[in-house]
């Protein structure tokens, strides 16, 4: 049975899944919008919801909690509390979209944008 496990493997170990989902909040935050498999986006979007909710916060506890989950890139969690958090201080949720674009052509995975609302 699964219960309880709602979260996507894609055939990595922990440490590994995670440095993925970090790489990709990280580009996420820079470029503001990025093109990737559709799992993958997916599975971006609570993790980066959960960010962008802590930081509308906005107080140094939050800061350095964000910080530790982004693993210490101190400018990327700056632009998220400094330029990203403000746009949605009056938004209650859904800070991102995933937008599907059709299978990649080498291999036939289903491909995604996510970005900023």
């Amino acid at each position: 049975m699964r219960h309880g496990n709602n979260k996507r493997k894609f055939g990595r170990v922990r440490k590994v899944r995670n440095a993925l989902i970090n790489s990709l909040a990280l580009n996420l935050i820079i470029r503001e919008k990025i093109k990737t498999t559709e799992p993958k986006a997916k599975e971006l979007r609570p993790f980066m919801e959960k960010l962008v909710t802590s930081a509308k916060k906005g107080d140094i506890a939050t800061r350095r909690l964000v910080i530790a989950k982004l693993s210490n890139r101190r400018p990327e969690v700056k632009k998220l509390f400094e330029v990203i958090a403000p746009k949605y201080a009056d938004r209650k949720g859904g800070y991102t979209r995933v937008l599907k674009l059709g299978s990649r052509k080498s291999d036939g995975a289903p491909m995604a944008v996510i970005e900023f609302v």
